[in-house]
């Protein structure tokens, strides 16, 4: 299934990357399951996402963000083991996952707590995009710089004495 944008980029200039991200979100690509996540709204310009990756230490996670793209990927190191695991049930396997973040949306930290992963983004317009009110001044009237004429009524011509 495929969206005409048609109609919006006939009134609107710079939203080629929005028309590219619903494309990618329509491809029919399956979406791995594995780790499960939030995402959480904050604040009006904040948010949360909380990834369940239990069996991870900070050492094990990479974060990257690039080009719009929050990248989090796992790797456990494999290490010897005391006995025999009868039944695995907490999933150790290696994963990455994407997110795309919306323009000016920047990672303010992370934090790995009780096998949750938190990263805290945020929203950070810088000033010149803000709205900004715009004073409307009054035109000055331009001064005539030609010389002052005498307008005289009368009908008969002024004669001057030689």
């Amino acid at each position: 299934m495929t969206y005409d944008f048609a109609p919006l980029f006939r009134t609107a200039i710079g939203f080629d990357r929005l028309a590219r991200l619903a494309d990618t979100a329509l491809e029919a690509s399956p979406t791995p399951a594995y780790p499960p996540y939030n995402i959480e709204r904050t604040g009006d310009d904040s948010y949360r996402l909380v990834m369940a990756v239990a069996g991870f230490g900070q050492d094990d996670i990479d974060l990257t963000v690039k080009e719009n793209t929050l990248q989090i990927a796992g790797r456990v190191k494999t290490e010897a083991q005391q006995g025999e695991t009868l039944y695995r049930g907490i999933a150790g396997r290696a994963f990455e996952r994407r997110f795309v973040l919306a323009d000016h949306i920047q990672v303010e930290g992370a934090e790995l707590q009780n096998g949750l992963l938190v990263v805290q983004l945020r929203r950070v317009v810088p000033e010149a995009l803000k709205p900004r009110r715009i004073a409307i001044g009054a035109a000055q009237p331009q001064a005539i710089a030609a010389q002052p004429q005498t307008v005289s009524n009368d009908s008969q011509p002024q004669v001057q004495a030689a």
